[in-house]
């Protein structure tokens, strides 16, 4: 049986097994794909706690690897559709997972994916759609915009990440690690840190610690943009200089003509913002509200 035949091999991700994997295939991480790979069951066993992984649901993992996370998910879930895109790993997967007949792993870099096409080929819709992830830390940015700005809808997103990053994911306005990163997020899912992990819980251990965020749809928004794309990129304008007032960012975006200013002025005034203010001190409705209002005002397409 996929889940019920236990024997006396080790979990994939304990300290024992992922040694042998590592020196039987005589494996190293590749610094240019960011690879380290978990060796914390303790971990493994808190990121499917933190998306609640049921028999009700489809999962999308991002860098497998050797296993480790897939074989904790894969207890759990209906299916399992893993994106490696180190074809090395493959043969390891084939055999490091061969027991569990609900995952299926492709060689396909996450960004490069249709991936619409490839939830309808591979599961039947009946199940609630979860992604998890052990995120390498350069492209934990790339792969989450891609999340987020991608059309596919989704129960949960549980990224591992690099602590600091997630911390400016999860951050609240006035605070320093508040940005562009958090207010985009935060304007689609409700995130949260779900957990910390140490640099020592990795082989080989990075620099820095890490943290698991958990990415929830809002349900229901109080203020909708116009249009997502240009918000996205009004956002990012107005944390251009993160350390001038709003006022001097919005001329940046918008230009800095007598009727520009003009109009500037008299939406900042109707939305009762004060020019002075820096962008860290705005809510994520308060930017949407902006970016409608200077749509109106004729400054935003």
């Amino acid at each position: 049986m996929r889940r019920d035949k236990m024997n006396e091999t080790p979990e994939i991700g304990s300290k024992t097994r992922t040694m042998a994997i590592l020196n039987r295939y005589r494996l190293s991480a590749k610094k240019s794909l960011g690879q380290n790979f978990l060796d914390d069951l303790s971990v493994l066993h808190g990121i499917v706690a933190a998306a609640d992984i049921t028999e009700a649901d489809d999962v999308i993992e991002i860098g497998p690897g050797i296993g480790a996370l897939t074989e904790q998910i894969a207890k759990s879930a209906h299916q399992v559709l893993a994106f490696e895109i180190d074809s090395n790993l493959l043969p390891i997967l084939a055999e490091t997972l061969e027991q569990y007949h609900n995952v299926k792993v492709v060689n396909q870099d996450f960004l490069q994916a249709n991936l619409p096409e490839l939830i309808a080929e591979n599961f039947d819709g009946k199940h609630h759609l979860k992604i998890v992830a052990n995120l390498p830390y350069y492209i934990t940015k790339p792969i989450l915009m891609s999340i987020l700005k991608g059309n596919v809808e989704y129960e949960a997103v549980v990224l591992m990440m690099q602590q600091e990053v997630a911390q400016r994911i999860c951050a609240k306005p006035d605070s320093h690690d508040y940005g562009a990163l958090s207010v985009i997020t935060q304007y689609l899912d409700d995130a949260e840190i779900a957990l910390e992990v140490s640099h020592k819980s990795f082989i080989p251990a990075p620099k820095v610690d890490s943290a698991v965020v958990k990415l929830t749809p809002r349900k229901a928004k109080k203020q909708v943009a116009y249009n997502e794309q240009v918000f996205f990129g009004f956002v990012h304008g107005c944390f251009m200089h993160r350390r001038k007032t709003l006022w001097n960012n919005l001329q940046g975006i918008f230009g800095k003509k007598p009727e520009i200013k003009e109009k500037i002025i008299v939406v900042l005034t109707e939305l009762k913002i004060k020019p002075t203010v820096r962008p860290q001190g705005l809510t994520v409705d308060q930017f949407v509200e902006m970016t409608n209002a200077f749509h109106k005002a004729g400054l935003l397409g």
